[in-house]
């Protein structure tokens, strides 16, 4: 079955810094697009960052750029999320996502065939 299995999330201070994985099984990893997105209580989900099947390409929220960078590892079917001076606003739930549909410089939940569980993210200033 389809699995993808979020991790590294945790409580750090404003400024603090934390990596997050999610490791797939299930599906030809290789073959999609890998994408993160985060959801605050009371707030719509929002796309943080996305990448191409290759790596090649990525595209990155407005409100992380130059903080967040996402990677993947092919080989090891595992997409990454490193956040750095992190902020009180990034408290979240942040989930991964697979998009089977060609890389597009957007973050749409919509364009994603499947997702994780979550999780939770939580920056205190």
């Amino acid at each position: 079955q389809v699995q993808l299995v979020e991790s590294g999330g945790g409580s750090v201070q404003t400024g603090g810094s934390l990596k997050l994985s999610c490791a797939t099984s299930g599906f030809a990893f290789s073959s999609y697009n890998m994408g993160w997105f985060r959801q605050a209580p009371a707030k719509e989900r929002e796309g943080v960052a996305r990448i191409s099947s290759s790596g090649v390409l990525k595209f990155v929220a407005d409100s992380v750029k130059g903080r967040f960078t996402i990677s993947r590892d092919n080989a090891k079917n595992t997409v990454y999320l490193q956040m750095n001076s992190l902020k009180p606003e990034d408290t979240a739930m942040y989930y991964c996502a697979a998009s089977r549909k060609p890389f597009i410089n957007r973050l749409t939940a919509a364009d994603f065939d499947y997702w994780g569980q979550g999780t939770q993210v939580t920056v205190s200033s």
